[in-house]
């Protein structure tokens, strides 16, 4: 299916991520069934979408009035109700290989035959989830950027059975919506964001845990280097203009002392056994008692809207 003839999606999951790409097709007009197991999970996802309508309208994000954007989202708990019309179908359901391989044949009962699956998996192999579908030339991933109402990022990640066209429709529809898709070459456990992330991380961690430098120092290193330059023009462009002889030379000596944990990271497994979850649990590597954790989603989200909106009207002056 071509992209300009997609009218209605179907959304599965109202939750975190499931709310936030059923607003996204609905600001850019499309007709959206949002679908969840119970009238509870959809009033929850309702409130959540409420909300980021009412914060995008009072940062001036909005074309259009938050209540006729609600309007074009339909809520039900019944699949065929949801599938039946939808010419593009996004999952956002628990990361568990047999829950989406069950959600998907169900959806599979009731859609199109020219119908457009994705799932928002943050990393499950999208190969083994198609492989229960009669047609898994029509799957794919569209895997959002938490949080997903405010990151431009999608990935775009084919199975082995994925259509070549079914990658490109999917890239189309997601420019049409705002979004910035990136599509793999082919899949890889994790994709490219989250390998990248974790990479990091573990470094990080390592670095934390061998008492070279506290939490809060790994973090302002990041921000006011390594951050800055990569929201620009990224790695791969940095280490061409920095010189790759530089980044080679510094490699053969570095390489061997960087972190090879591969089995559990043992500075995270201590903090995860002792309870220390993070913001949820009030800490993690970081006191976040009283409104700390708060402020700092507050001033992290605030900073994506203004990204957001100049975002927004860059795509205006170009076209």
């Amino acid at each position: 299916m071509q992209a300009t003839a997609i009218k209605t999606i179907a959304n599965i999951g109202a939750g975190t991520m499931g709310h936030a790409t059923a607003l996204q097709f609905a600001m850019a007009g499309y007709t959206v069934n949002l679908l969840d197991v119970s009238t509870e999970a959809l009033e929850a996802g309702r409130q959540q979408i409420e909300h980021d309508l009412e914060t995008f309208n009072h940062t001036g994000i909005l074309n259009d009035f938050p209540t006729k954007i609600l309007d074009h989202i339909h809520f039900t708990t019944d699949y065929k109700t949801a599938l039946t019309d939808a010419d593009f179908v996004i999952e956002s359901v628990i990361e568990d290989m047999a829950i989406k391989q069950s959600v998907w044949q169900k959806v599979e009962q009731f859609v199109k035959p020219d119908a457009i699956l994705a799932t928002n998996t943050s990393g499950l192999d999208p190969t083994k989830i198609q492989a229960v579908l009669t047609h898994p030339e029509r799957f794919v991933v569209a895997h959002f950027m938490n949080p997903a109402q405010l990151m431009p990022l999608v990935e775009v990640v084919p199975g082995d059975h994925t259509a070549p066209e079914i990658v490109t429709e999917t890239v189309a529809l997601l420019k049409h919506v705002g979004k910035h898709p990136v599509p793999l070459k082919k899949a890889a456990l994790g994709f490219v964001g989250n390998r990248i992330q974790l990479a990091v991380l573990r470094e990080a961690f390592h670095i934390i845990g061998a008492d070279i430098a506290t939490p809060e120092a790994v973090d302002d290193i990041i921000k006011y280097s390594l951050g800055r330059r990569w929201n620009l023009i990224g790695p791969v462009a940095s280490a061409d203009l920095g010189g790759l002889d530089v980044f080679k030379s510094i490699s053969d000596y570095l390489y061997a002392d960087l972190s090879h944990q591969q089995g559990p990271d043992p500075h995270l497994q201590e903090k995860v056994e002792q309870g220390k979850l993070g913001l949820k649990t009030g800490e993690g590597f970081y006191d976040w008692s009283g409104e700390t954790g708060q402020k700092l989603v507050q001033f992290r989200d605030e900073a994506l809207l203004k990204q957001l909106k100049a975002d927004q009207q860059e795509n205006h002056s170009e076209q």
